[in-house]
């Protein structure tokens, strides 16, 4: 496995530091939020692209790929009862693919709670309807970028809509496609009724990415959510994917984040 930590952790820094940082504390990558450099991925020149892509690879360090995707992309809306909401959106999912395969990337974590929560007077079946066209251009255009859309199952505190694994392996199963999968991350799962070792147990194969986080919304080892089981669930299914660090407070400030969240995972994972 590989592991990466995403680079709104380092609020205020540089992407050269923020990559010169995490190769140093000893990760593998990192997971870029678009929010964090631009308003909409479709502002980034090529040149813009290839000067982050190779900004990364001076550093030693790759790119895994974009997470908040939405966040402050005004107009963005995958359920939303309006098509022209829906036709911009998807036009832009396949905006973020090219602009994922052209930092170096190959995954997109979509989570966006605000951008697909089902709207009064929707049906959830018409917004699962509405929610796979929306994706099916950039699944397409995953497919010719070695791209993966990785669909991210949330808790119902934070939305209506996908909010179980299962529900998630439904949805991407929609596309039979290698370009479309889900993610399991740790804090998510922590809301279902069963444990975090038996939804990995129970999505073997079918998930491509992996965050590391703990419910409290702090790194790995932050919290109370011991890592050992989910290890040996990661290792019995066979997953060989990303391993990236999420959080969501960030009193501890980016460096005891980013050092302390990677030993934990050297202990669990016993490197």
């Amino acid at each position: 496995m590989k592991f990466g930590i995403c680079n709104e952790i380092f609020q205020g820094w540089s992407l050269e530091d923020t990559f010169r940082y995490a190769k140093n504390a000893g990760y593998d990558a990192v997971e870029i939020a678009p929010f964090t450099i631009t308003k909409h991925v479709t502002d980034l020149s090529a040149a813009d692209r290839a000067k982050i892509r190779d900004t990364a690879a001076r550093a030693g360090i790759g790119i895994s790929g974009l997470h908040w995707v939405l966040v402050q992309a005004e107009g963005m809306y995958v359920t939303h009862p309006e098509a022209t909401v829906r036709d911009r959106t998807a036009r832009y999912f396949v905006d973020l693919v090219d602009c994922c395969a052209d930092l170096g990337g190959d995954r997109i974590i979509v989570g966006s709670p605000k951008q697909r929560n089902v709207m009064e007077g929707v049906s959830y079946d018409q917004a699962t309807q509405w929610a796979t066209a929306v994706f099916r251009d950039a699944v397409k255009r995953a497919e010719d970028r070695g791209v993966v859309i990785c669909f991210e199952p949330l808790a119902p505190v934070e939305t209506n809509f996908v909010n179980t694994a299962e529900e998630g392996r439904r949805f991407a199963a929609q596309f039979a496609s290698r370009a479309m999968s889900i993610i399991l991350d740790v804090k998510a799962m922590s809301s279902e009724a069963k444990t975090v070792p038996q939804i990995i147990r129970e999505s073997a194969g079918q998930f491509a990415y992996f965050h590391a986080n703990d419910v409290n919304l702090k790194g790995p080892g932050f919290g109370d959510v011991d890592f050992v089981p989910i290890v040996a669930a990661l290792r019995e299914v066979n997953y060989h994917g990303m391993v990236s660090v999420e959080v969501f407070k960030f009193e501890e400030g980016p460096e005891v984040i980013a050092t302390q969240s990677r030993q934990y995972l050297r202990k669990v994972f016993g490197e």
